[in-house]
């Protein structure tokens, strides 16, 4: 027998869509039924993928977000509401490092990082959370019929790793956010969940996986290999849909084995 699971008539947000692993989940939602709002900084990126979304026959919405400007957040969830309706699905995606040893960090780059993976988030998700809660309590229109917020955090925030101390530290503490979140919104039917992916090959990174480096760093990995981000596409549309309502506060790594 198959099985499907169907994300029609909801709607998702997806922070940090201009890219990399936002825009594969941008359009994985999309594939499954969902309308998307894509949020991030870079706007010309962002109507590109809403081009391809809506040529593949889906609907999407376009809000400018700065995850570290309050005011932007505010601004930004609530536009995304006024054009597709209460949000159903927040993949909180949005995050940045940077590579040193922890001698050389400044309180610039701690602030950098910081800001954008442990503050921003957490904002992203209160802005929403809010919204969700209200619904679900009756005190603002709109059906409720159970919500899903999914945190982007990292293998890094599970296993640490060189020259990139700060950003395992910011990851970690998403990881503790997502199940604080969990533990006081799943009475309300709002479930709270966090994937941590391993290497993945973007078009970010692509060419540093050619480098004898990069190289290097594949031969480390449990199978030798990095994983492409459709890897993360059926785990991703599972915790966005409501068969998941026994899911809440998990931490799922999807890295191949490297944190084991």
């Amino acid at each position: 027998m198959a099985y499907q699971l169907d994300l029609s008539g909801r709607v998702a947000l997806v922070t940090g869509a201009s890219g990399g692993l936002g825009a594969q989940f941008a359009k994985t939602l999309s594939r499954a039924g969902a309308s998307v709002v894509l949020a991030s900084r870079r706007l010309d990126k962002l109507q590109a993928l809403r081009e391809l979304i809506e040529g593949e026959g889906g609907r999407a919405h376009v809000v400018t977000l700065d995850v570290t400007d309050q005011a932007s957040v505010a601004a930004a969830v609530a536009q995304a509401e006024a054009e597709l309706g209460p949000i159903d699905i927040l993949v909180n995606n949005s995050g940045v490092s940077t590579t040193q040893r922890i001698q050389d960090v400044s309180e610039a780059d701690f602030d950098f990082v910081f800001d954008t993976n442990v503050k921003g988030a957490f904002f992203v998700a209160q802005a929403v959370g809010k919204r969700m809660l209200a619904r679900a309590k009756g005190a603002a229109p709109g059906t409720f019929a159970g919500a899903r917020i999914i945190n982007i955090a990292s293998m890094a925030g599970l296993r640490v790793l060189p020259q990139i101390g700060v950003y395992c530290m910011s990851k970690a503490a998403v990881v503790q956010m997502t199940r604080a979140m969990a533990l006081e919104w799943g009475r309300f039917g709002i479930n709270v969940n966090a994937i941590c992916p391993g290497y993945i090959d973007t078009e970010i990174n692509h060419h540093h996986w050619q480098t004898e480096q990069g190289q290097k760093l594949v031969q480390m990995l449990p199978r030798k290999r990095v994983g492409q981000p459709e890897d993360l596409d059926a785990l991703l549309v599972m915790l966005a849909s409501g068969q998941s309502h026994f899911i809440n506060g998990a931490v799922i790594a999807a890295d191949d084995g490297f944190a084991v």
